[in-house]
């Protein structure tokens, strides 16, 4: 006799519960991110109302290495996705 191999039924809570669940978790990466690259790189005092080129350039790599360190670290974990 064949062994019944089918994935198991997830009812629409539990499809609800996951996808809140991840919407939390990017949420809070998001906010990490920002939290970190504005504080590395954009200036304490406030002179201008738009960034400069040196902290736009700054955010720009600082949120690259931010998801290159993330995914790096989630793939080593052998989750798929970044850590929190």
């Amino acid at each position: 006799m064949a062994a019944n191999n089918s994935p198991p039924i997830v009812d629409k809570e539990q499809i609800f519960g996951m996808a809140a669940q991840e919407m939390e978790y990017r949420v809070e990466m998001f906010n990490k991110l920002t939290h970190t690259c504005f504080n590395k790189c954009v200036e304490k005092r406030y002179k201008e109302s738009e960034l400069n080129m040196g902290e736009n350039t700054c955010i720009d790599r600082c949120v690259s290495k931010y998801w290159q360190v993330t995914n790096l670290i989630g793939q080593l974990l052998g989750t798929g996705k970044p850590p929190m």
